[in-house]
């Protein structure tokens, strides 16, 4: 993907997820208020605020959670990815350890 994100922006590729529930029910995703989970795979340089300068919270390779509501989408290379600014993520999924 030849797309690099400016200041505080993250683009996240979106994972599989289950769409059915515990009884079968299939839910289609526009349906869903659910927050979304995906892989980070391109961050910016950081934001500058009042001259001082944020560092980003999130690198390549993350799984971050965040609301669908937030995000932009758009597709390269044949794949969709949406892009949206890291305040917008509302966390990072841990490896177990």
């Amino acid at each position: 993907m030849n797309f690099k994100p400016l200041f505080d922006r993250v683009v996240i590729k979106n994972l599989e997820r289950s769409n059915k529930t515990k009884s079968g029910i299939i839910i289609p995703e526009i349906a869903s208020d659910e927050p979304i989970y995906g892989e980070v795979v391109a961050v910016g340089t950081g934001d500058c605020f009042e001259g001082n300068k944020s560092e980003m919270a999130v690198s390549v390779g993350d799984k971050v959670l965040y609301n669908k509501y937030g995000a932009t989408s758009f597709k390269c290379d044949d794949e969709q990815f949406v892009v949206l600014r890291q305040s917008d993520i509302l966390g990072v999924f841990e490896e177990k350890k």
